[in-house]
């Protein structure tokens, strides 16, 4: 039997995507201004958040290649054919899949799309992405391209929202803000951080699936950290069961369609020392300072500058840890970023109407020394024209945030 090395399956039918064709029609439109303001004939994606941003689909890799080829005429996805006509089904293009009967499909794939015909001249790949060996191969098939890196130009065309976006997002600050809600409710002496982190991604999932009924669910998650696991902002949940006067770190992320939203709060369950609230108390004063930072015609690092200051004014400037936010977007802790809006000292960004950005000043204190734990809080921002949004809604504060418990 001789197999194939690539063929094209359309089971089933289209389904509804997260956005509408004109917004995804938009989207690549700017991509092809961006190949010819480079004179580039290929695009070659290969990254989860821009074959998503730019045809809907997220790919599951298991350690397989998979790439979108875009030209000016032509827009498909290549996917293994693990995943059958799913990549088909789930993007507003049209779709290849490759075997793996023989090594490097994936590469005769993408030479299926363009043809042999007329290789292309110039060629856009994201070098932040695409691995050594993808870059070789690709390389030794197309040995008379040029290849440019296009990473950093379309991160910048992701930096700005459209209001079908800014719709997502802020459903996802909504669902956020339920699922700390959910969360709050089983705050107590003895329950565990990995239980009650459970309580809110259901919370948040069902929310939703209510909201989003056509859509595929996947990523949901809490991080709940309790006493010394509060000191790193991504540390997973434990085991650790909580006890009275424990610091705790409430982080409620749901994913829609590959669209990231987040809420992180201090907590202390029933009291807080002096020197806890202190601290918490100078973080907050940080946070609300930020939150009025955050405005059209601001520069990135400039915030973080008069942030340093006010910290280092309360004493706390030694024990922050990273930025004091970043972008928004089709992004997770297992892909993407647009490193090119984050409040850090080295960005030089001018903030702008449709841009996303969050507040989130960290400060963390070492075990043994007074107020130990890790202080967060964080806020999501929509710019606007003349002032920003905040769309976190969950208070913050020793006002609100000290459990009391049943």
């Amino acid at each position: 039997m001789e197999r194939p090395d690539f063929f094209e399956l359309k089971n089933g039918e289209k389904v509804k995507l997260p956005f509408s064709n004109q917004e995804y029609n938009n989207r690549v439109s700017k991509l092809r201004k961006i190949m010819s303001d480079n004179k580039l004939n290929m695009i070659l994606l290969t990254s989860m958040h821009n074959i998503a941003y730019y045809t809907g689909f997220i790919y599951c890799s298991f350690g397989r290649p998979y790439g979108c080829v875009i030209t000016e005429k032509k827009i498909v996805t290549i996917s293994a054919n693990i995943d059958a006509s799913q990549p088909w089904r789930r993007s507003h293009c049209d779709n290849i899949i490759y075997t793996d009967w023989k090594r490097d499909n994936f590469l005769k794939a993408i030479v299926s799309i363009i043809g042999r015909d007329e290789p292309p001249k110039n060629i856009g790949v994201e070098e932040d992405h695409l691995t050594l060996d993808i870059m070789k191969k690709v390389k030794s098939i197309f040995s008379f391209s040029n290849f440019s890196d296009i990473a950093k130009d379309l991160m910048k065309l992701r930096m700005i929202k459209s209001e079908e976006e800014i719709e997502i997002i802020k459903n996802g600050a909504r669902i956020a803000d339920l699922g700390a809600e959910e969360i709050v409710k089983y705050i107590k002496p003895g329950e565990t951080e990995i239980e009650i982190a459970i309580h809110g991604r259901d919370r948040m999932e069902r929310e939703i699936v209510k909201t989003y009924p056509n859509a595929e669910y996947m990523d949901t998650w809490v991080w709940f950290q309790s006493g010394i696991n509060t000191d790193g902002a991504h540390n997973p949940k434990t085991n650790r069961k909580l006890k009275e006067g424990d610091i705790l770190s409430l982080n409620t992320f749901p994913m829609i369609s590959g669209y990231y939203t987040a809420l992180e709060r201090t907590l202390f369950l029933r009291s807080v020392d002096d020197e806890s609230l202190k601290a918490w108390e100078a973080n907050v004063k940080v946070h609300k300072r930020g939150l009025k930072l955050i405005k059209p015609g601001a520069k990135c690092s400039d915030i973080c500058k008069e942030l340093n200051e006010l910290y280092a004014e309360l004493g706390y400037l030694q024990y922050r840890t990273f930025g004091y936010g970043h972008s928004f977007g089709v992004l997770s802790h297992f892909y993407g970023r647009e490193a090119g809006l984050e409040l850090r000292e080295d960005i030089e960004t001018i903030l702008e109407p449709n841009m996303v950005i969050s507040m989130e000043p960290m400060i963390m204190i070492p075990e043994g020394k007074p107020g130990a734990g890790g202080y967060r809080e964080h806020d999501i921002m929509i710019l606007g024209t003349n002032a920003a949004e905040n769309i976190t809604k969950f208070p913050f504060g020793p006002e609100h945030n000290i459990v009391k418990a049943s």
